[in-house]
């Protein structure tokens, strides 16, 4: 049963799938008892914009692995080859257990590929489009998780760009106080590898529109703070079922991320108090300096204001900073309260360069 009520009749109720700007390679295909480094893929399990996942069966240890496979032609790409290769290097050295384990990285057949723990279980977007807004505490646990890891990969210097719902997957949790355990996916395949090795357009963003930070979109260096706005916007859409901006296109939606305040989450979810507006206010803050140092602090704030209970720091803090940052909102004002945000300007009538190769933008 639903926490709390769901959209308001001006707020989608049935879920519309995530806005992506993914560039549009030819992936693998017909891949399915083929074998590839040592495994034999037995059968599809997820499709995205740049990659396949098959679950298959580790030929020489016998157990069971998630196997992604790139598309073809980003191996013929060297600058991005060997990104993606530091990157799963990176990944496979962060020991964390809401990440999920890389295996192993490499090359075969003239593509790239990934292999990595299997997880049996859902992701957050499937959970969300089953059950709708989360209750208040389930909110609070899982995102915990995932800031979690987020903040042990910022400590690696590892930045994710593509937090969402997808990219969360949700496996069952060892009692009735841990009913589930989160694993961040995605890690070995971090967007920046696109960006550097020419892979995009100028102007276009790799991402998901939703969840995108306002410096990943005007293209600004980012650091863990893109993070932590993207996981704002996911806790938004599970406390209130949508993500905070919803608009009738991507040029709409972008502006909002740069331009709008977010709005309140109380005035769908009244039984939440007034203080997780302002919570949340300070994720969604429109530069990384008005932002929480770290994601995990983010929750603190967002455990104390859903109980009223004061924020415990020693118990959520990470184990180091996420990135080198500057301090945040939460240091920078008592009790963590966003500054009052400016009026926007007018959305323009024209159109940005952002839609991928592929992915027709307004009006065509």
């Amino acid at each position: 049963m639903n926490a709390g009520p769901g959209p308001q009749p001006d707020q989608p109720t049935e879920r519309v799938p995530e806005k992506t700007t993914e560039p549009s390679p030819s992936l693998p295909a017909g891949m399915v008892g083929r074998r590839i480094a040592g495994y034999e893929l037995e059968r599809e399990s997820g499709r995205g914009g740049m990659a396949v996942v098959y679950r298959a069966k580790d030929l020489r240890l016998g157990r069971t692995v998630a196997v992604k496979l790139l598309a073809p032609e980003l191996a013929r790409n060297e600058v991005f080859r060997q990104r993606f290769i530091h990157e799963s290097q990176v990944a496979a050295a962060i020991d964390h257990p809401n990440i999920i384990p890389v295996f192993e990285a490499g090359e075969a057949d003239g593509i790239l590929y990934i292999a990595m723990r299997y997880v049996p279980g859902r992701d957050l977007r499937t959970l969300l489009n089953r059950d709708g807004p989360l209750p208040a505490d389930q909110t609070v646990r899982m995102a915990a998780q995932v800031a979690s890891a987020l903040d042990a990969a910022h400590e690696h210097e590892l930045v994710h760009r593509d937090v969402k719902p997808g990219n969360i997957l949700v496996a069952a949790g060892t009692d009735s106080e841990h009913p589930e355990h989160l694993y961040l996916a995605d890690f070995g395949l971090t967007k920046k590898s696109l960006s550097l090795s020419g892979l995009t357009t100028v102007g276009q963003i790799v991402g998901t529109l939703d969840y995108a930070a306002p410096e990943q979109i005007s293209g600004r260096p980012v650091d863990g703070r893109c993070d932590l706005y993207s996981l704002g916007c996911v806790v938004f859409e599970m406390l209130a079922g949508a993500p905070p901006f919803r608009r009738e296109d991507d040029v709409a939606l972008l502006w909002a991320h740069l331009n709008e305040p977010p709005p309140p989450v109380t005035p769908l979810r009244p039984d939440l108090p007034p203080a997780v507006d302002a919570v949340l206010a300070g994720a969604l803050a429109k530069t990384p300096e008005e932002r929480y140092d770290t994601c995990l602090g983010f929750v603190a704030e967002l455990r104390a204001a859903t109980t009223g209970a004061p924020a415990e720091p020693g118990r959520w803090q990470s184990a180091g900073p996420a990135t080198e940052v500057v301090p945040g909102l939460a240091a920078a004002r008592p009790g963590g309260m966003p500054p009052e945000p400016a009026a926007p300007p007018s959305p323009p009538a024209w159109a940005w360069p952002v839609f991928a190769p592929g992915r027709p933008g307004p009006g065509s």
